[in-house]
């Protein structure tokens, strides 16, 4: 193409393997209104150098189903083009020299179940039987993924965007974007050298650049770049062509068998961050220079699995940029700052298996005005602004790169770039024995360490060094008082004449309460979907403060400020930072803040679900009687200036009341016995309130239409054909954290979605989604069926409920205060029988 269009309907910035993938994508959805531009060439940023693995198994469920939609593109491409793409399906073979790492691949083997993928567990002599030029005297096994593969990056590209211009779509090569032209909160196009392009739909696929290019219109896009290294062998006649990729993770290594010679490539622990000052403008095809002394000891490694390497050539020293963000996940989806405007990078040296993928559902997304699935995984609105900080970015990228192939343990937290945000009472918690995790890039206590003990995380697929800490303070909720810190909280205030009017249409459930009230609700989308799960306080007649998850808190706003119509009178502004949230939580509960106010704190007076302003110590704080572990409890949101003199007195005051200070793990373990919902893991935006068991909380018959309505109406009538279930396995020694299969009378019928062991129930519980391949799944089906869990590959025993599990009649939430709960040995008993 030569001459610059003035206008089109989307405009995609950057020509790799993932913008070239949207343009296809969307010329297949019709649109053929689409001009790409590229800075250089085609692929001359990160995509020509790639080693084009194309694996389908990934972290999570929606992960991937997106990469095996890759697999099924690329191996239609080229019937599709005619370009060549070099794709094949050669398989793939992950090792494991220890227990731990088999433990880890077998529990991937069985998520891989869930989605139809084929995978062989295998036997050290099996794999070696795969890949006769590795050493295996050292392997305890391997798992064997038949229909994975490998591509040409660069051939790969061109057929995509080849097929793109076939359909309409114009590229330009040479065309480098200097700026997304903004108007009212939208983008209206883009500027170039040659003048600027007006469009209804700007995407920000630029790579490298996307971070800086996505700043200078006011978004976060965080990624930076770090190197990457990889040799090429001489030729080896010994090696047998179309080998699998093979993959040892415990030596950060990966093989590919490429036209009798072998790449070898790694994802080193401690990476080399680069670009601190951002991407040279001409930066093409270009390469890094070489670091023997940083890869010579990986390249050990590499000849102690393949000692044929040791007599063996190099022909390519490599060394390229890739680009990583914070979490290791790429980022997809419309900016939260500006409408249309929307965003696919960052994808963290896995973007060839991924691009076919993420091309499809963000051409979707851009189409049909919402995601085609949860894409929560890889939403770009999950990213915290601080998170596009230069300098917390260099400092995390040294960990990101090599956590693609470091152990995957249940809980593990980052270990650079930590402790951006903290919480007022941090150095008291820290001071007693808190171990901290990060989420969102808060520092929250997630379990509490003895005097004698270190409180640092010793990682395990079993009970890991914390599980009886956090027993004990789990009992402690239980059986008298447990003090949290949920400063971490998001808050938002809406107010104004027509914020009721608003809020009604935006909740499912009905906020035309009385002030002082709580109600708990879902944001749906119009196919009744749950955007988002929280509460709402109605403070006064014109205001509601509004709380919901630390890592939602950038979604759920953006989604509460496009929904207020133009014109109307309400105002939304976040205050997470202003107030601090504690958790006073037990049977003990109403005695121990009895002491510190002189508020009447009776059922009568204060029952469940009511919110009121009371003095606190010195304080003014707002005393909500709510709770997410069961229990007879309070969330007092205290301004940030005052926490630390109110926790003093509760901490002073709590002894008497054996309070004992909670973290998160156990909040997870007392709200998995009760069957509380996780947002992001159990409920998401593909899920319904009649499948998740909340329909209760939608006031179906309210005055206000409210969004997601006529959806929930169509699916009541016709009833879901799917259900959320408790489950409880029979073998207490067996943990199941999420993805695990469940099956039901020798059928795969559903996963589990989160589990944590329940110590009052006294085993590990899960809640996970059900089909009934016979009919509805009720109570009868559930009752009378055999339930199993697959986990590592053995599938236990398990009991199933449409009830949680503990205080199904939610007795001990409404105030039967002193209560001792029951011993969770006839608890387990009760259950197995």
């Amino acid at each position: 193409m030569t001459e610059l269009p003035k206008s089109a309907q989307v405009v995609i910035i950057g020509g790799g393997i993932m913008g070239c993938s949207l343009a296809y994508h969307l010329t297949l959805r019709g649109w053929t209104d689409i001009v790409l531009l590229e800075r250089k060439q085609l692929t001359s940023g990160t995509t020509w150098h790639a080693a084009g693995l194309v694996g389908q198994l990934s972290p999570t469920h929606n992960l991937t189903r997106l990469a095996q939609y890759t697999t099924e593109l690329y191996s239609a491409l080229e019937r599709d083009t005619g370009q060549n793409t070099g794709y094949r399906q050669i398989g793939s073979l992950a090792i494991a020299n220890n227990q731990e790492r088999f433990e880890e691949l077998r529990r991937g083997a069985s998520m891989a179940r869930c989605f139809g993928l084929e995978v062989n567990v295998l036997s050290a002599k099996e794999a070696g039987d795969l890949w006769p030029f590795m050493a295996t005297e050292d392997l305890v096994g391997a798992v064997h993924l038949p229909k994975d593969g490998q591509t040409n990056p660069v051939d790969t590209t061109q057929a995509l965007a080849k097929g793109a211009k076939a359909r309409g779509a114009k590229i330009f090569e040479n065309m480098p974007v200097s700026d997304i032209l903004i108007s009212s909160g939208r983008a209206i196009g883009v500027r170039t050298k040659d003048g600027e392009i007006a469009a209804e739909f700007v995407v920000n696929c630029a790579g490298m650049w996307a971070r800086d290019l996505g700043a200078k219109a006011g978004t976060t896009v965080p990624l930076h770049a770090a190197e990457h290294f990889y040799v090429v062998t001489e030729p080896i006649p010994e090696i047998k062509k179309h080998l699998p990729v093979l993959r040892d993770a415990d030596a950060c290594t990966y093989f590919k068998e490429d036209a009798g010679k072998l790449l070898v490539g790694w994802f080193e622990p401690v990476a080399k961050p680069w670009g601190m000052q951002g991407i040279p403008e001409n930066f093409e095809f270009d390469t890094l220079p070489d670091d023997l002394e940083h890869i010579e000891p990986l390249l050990e490694g590499a000849i102690r699995r393949v000692p044929i390497l040791a007599k063996t050539g190099i022909q390519l020293f490599f060394n390229g940029p890739e680009s990583f963000t914070p979490d290791d996940r790429y980022m997809l989806g419309e900016t939260p700052e500006v409408r249309n405007l929307f965003v696919g990078a960052g994808f963290n040296s896995i973007g060839i298996r991924s691009a076919g993928g993420a091309g499809k559902v963000l051409a979707d997304w851009i189409v049909d005005g919402h995601p085609p699935m949860d894409l929560w995984d890889v939403d770009v609105r999950r990213v915290m602004p601080f998170q596009s900080n230069r300098r917390y970015l260099r400092d995390r990228t040294v960990e990101a790169l090599g956590l693609l192939y470091a152990m995957h343990w249940p809980f593990r937290q980052p270990e650079t770039a930590r402790g951006a945000r903290r919480s007022a009472l941090h150095d008291r918690l820290l001071a007693q024995g808190a171990c901290f995790g990060e989420l969102a890039g808060w520092e929250r206590p997630n379990w509490f360490a003895p005097k004698e003990r270190q409180a640092k995380y010793e990682y395990s697929y079993g009970r890991q060094n914390w599980f009886e800490y956090s027993a004990a303070e789990h009992r402690a909720v239980r059986e008298s008082v447990g003090l949290f810190d949920q400063s971490s909280f998001a808050k938002f205030i809406l107010e104004g004449d027509d914020a009721e009017f608003v809020l009604n249409r935006i909740c499912a459930n009905n906020v035309s309460v009385t002030v002082g009230r709580i109600v708990y609700t879902q944001w749906l989308n119009e196919r009744g979907g749950i955007e988002a799960d929280l509460t709402v306080t109605r403070e006064s007649l014109k205001r509601f403060l509004i709380v919901t998850a630390a890592s939602t808190q950038v979604r759920d706003f953006a989604w509460l400020k496009r929904h207020i119509p133009e014109g109307a009178r309400a105002t939304a502004v976040d205050v997470s930072s202003a107030y601090s949230v504690l958790g006073v939580m037990g049977p003990r509960s109403r005695g121990l803040l009895s002491k510190l106010t002189d508020a009447d704190l009776s059922n009568s007076a204060f029952p469940f679900a009511t919110s009121k302003v009371i003095d606190l110590g010195y304080a003014k704080a707002r005393a909500s009687r709510i709770t997410y572990v069961g229990e007879l409890g309070w969330e007092l949101y205290i301004p940030t200036e005052f926490v630390q003199g109110v926790y003093d007195l509760l901490f002073e005051e709590g002894t008497a009341f054996d309070m004992r200070l909670a973290g998160y793990h156990a909040m997870n373990s007392l709200r998995m016995e009760k069957g509380y919902r996780h947002w992001g893991h159990d409920i998401t935006d593909e899920d319904t309130p009649l499948e998740s068991g909340l329909g209760f909380a939608v006031a179906w018959s309210k005055p206000h239409e409210f969004i997601g309505r006529d959806a929930l109406l169509r699916q009541k009538k016709t009833g879901p054909t799917r259900r959320m279930v408790h489950v409880a396995l029979s073998d207490p020694a067996v943990l199941m954290y999420h993805n695990e299969p469940i099956w039901c009378d020798g059928r795969l019928v559903g996963r589990v979605t989160s589990g944590m062991f329940g110590h009052t129930i006294g085993t590990c519980l899960g809640l996970g989604y059900i089909s009934n391949p016979g009919g509805m799944v009720d109570a009868s089906f559930v009752e009378n069926a055999e339930f199993e869990v697959e986990v590592s590959g053995v599938r236990i025993p398990a009991r199933a409920s449409l009830r949680p599990f503990y205080d199904p009649n939610h007795d001990r939430v409404k105030d039967v205060e002193n209560v001792t709960p029951p011993d969770s040995g006839i608890l387990f008993k009760k259950l197995n029988s």
